[in-house]
């Protein structure tokens, strides 16, 4: 109850600030049919474990009432409407009935916003319609899957006026925004090279409870569990990073990626594929139906992006390995890196030469102001506080119908990453160009004010 209490606290405060941000870049004027509101009527599209996390974190908001949710999976329906019982407050209007039910729920007057937790390949055309329905669009990672796709969403955004923001929730990790704090005072001088990915051992999956469940991912597809019932067959189709924007996101931020910089090519390479077919040996067996499945993503990509400023950024996908999780960052300029592996840092004439200091002194002295400020409210929300101010962001763009600080440029671009790995891979590591999704405006854009204490 003082956690609900304090978060609360902590709502009413960003709200009276929000009212003051000044001006935030943006690319197209908001059209939607609502501006300033008090309180946000929200809908949820998808309400598996990351829809309800959502969910939680948005129930603990006076400003915020969720209207609809839709889900095809009667359990997921169940366990959200009772905890929004549990909440205390009013029983949305359900949606459910086969895949396209979404649709109903876009068609609702009482609906200004919907966040989309659905899996990858509903993403792209779930928040295409949520635009055109004039519905301020929350969207989770990944943002699309073909370059298609991605010029979609800004094609639909600049035509129709509806903000997108990608709800990536690492962009507000307490390290990551000491490190972009830093990086804005010019602690490691100009920037020259980055490395982040997702290296995170998915072999496993996730029950409606939470918990992991080591040796069921040998089943996949229909008889899957969780996220196996789809994540799985991108690894049986695709070789590619199917999954950049935990690493990339970040990173993007920090070398003003869609606002004074852009990528502008990349290479990729693809290990061999071995892990997932190991995995189902070792936990169902040589005989097993899926131990015949031929596995086309490679179980380590890697990327290298150049942008136009002339930085380089070497980004990982590393899922069906055994290891532990890391995203691997590391943030390296003319005066000195970061590096998360190991929690270290060395700035020249700073550190004793050539030997690493430990991160934590570093991080807490360019603590963020966000965290400094309202970093005991937000523990607890998930994912070590950072789902709060991902979706604390969200709402307060969408309650002011301006533009968020991760838009849609940010989630084409970002997305792109997808696509543009799979062709180079193909081709033996030839270099693919990069859409420039800004159509020249990145020359133009100003960087987003990140150390400010509000978003």
């Amino acid at each position: 109850m003082k956690l609900e209490n304090s978060r609360r606290d902590f709502i009413k405060k960003t709200t009276i600030a929000g009212a003051a941000l000044t001006t935030i870049p943006s690319l197209a004027l908001g059209k939607a049919n609502f501006r300033d509101k008090e309180i946000l009527k929200l809908g949820l599209i998808g309400v598996g474990l990351r829809g309800t996390n959502h969910l939680r974190n948005v129930l603990l908001r006076d400003d915020v009432e969720v209207t609809a949710i839709c889900d095809i999976d009667q359990a997921r329906i169940n366990l959200s409407i009772d905890a929004i019982a549990k909440a205390g407050k009013p029983k949305p209007k359900v949606f459910g009935s086969n895949e396209y039910d979404y649709r109903n729920l876009l068609e609702m007057t009482d609906v200004d916003a919907v966040i989309i937790s659905t899996p990858w390949l509903w993403h792209a055309r779930m928040a295409k319609e949520s635009m055109i329905a004039g519905k301020y669009t929350g969207l989770e990672v990944s943002a699309a899957n073909t370059l298609e796709e991605c010029w979609d969403l800004v094609n639909v955004h600049e035509k129709t006026g509806i903000h997108l923001m990608i709800l990536e929730n690492v962009n507000y990790r307490r390290d990551v925004l000491a490190v972009l704090n830093m990086v804005k005072q010019n602690v490691f001088g100009e920037l020259v090279h980055f490395r982040c990915g997702y290296q995170h051992d998915l072999r496993f999956v996730k029950l409606n409870d939470g918990k992991t469940a080591y040796g069921k991912g040998v089943e996949f597809g229909e008889k899957g569990i969780s996220e196996s019932k789809w994540r799985t067959q991108h690894s049986v189709l695709r070789n590619a990073d199917v999954y950049p924007t935990h690493g990339v996101g970040p990173i993007a931020t920090m070398c003003n990626i869609n606002r004074g910089n852009r990528f502008s090519s990349i290479t990729s390479n693809a290990s061999k594929s071995i892990g997932l077919h190991n995995y189902i040996v070792k936990h169902g067996g040589e005989k097993h139906p899926n131990a015949k499945v031929k596995f086309k993503q490679g179980d380590v990509i890697t990327s290298t992006i150049e942008t136009a400023m002339g930085e380089t950024i070497i980004v990982t996908h590393d899922c069906n390995l055994p290891r532990p999780y890391s995203l691997g960052f590391r943030v390296q300029g003319a005066n000195g890196l970061w590096e998360v592996d190991g929690n270290r840092i060395y700035i020249e004439g700073k550190s004793e030469p050539h030997k690493w200091d430990s991160a934590d002194k570093w991080l807490a002295q360019y603590d963020h102001p966000l965290w400094k400020k309202y970093g005991e409210h937000a523990m607890g929300a998930g994912h070590g506080g950072m789902d709060f101010f991902v979706i604390n962001a969200f709402v307060e763009s969408a309650k002011q119908n301006i533009t968020p600080p991760l838009d849609v440029y940010d989630a084409a671009a970002w997305s792109a990453i997808t696509p543009l790995s799979e062709i180079s891979i193909e081709n033996n590591g030839e270099p693919q160009d990069f859409p420039d999704f800004t159509r020249g405006l990145w020359v133009k854009r100003k960087p987003y004010n990140w150390n400010k204490d509000t978003y």
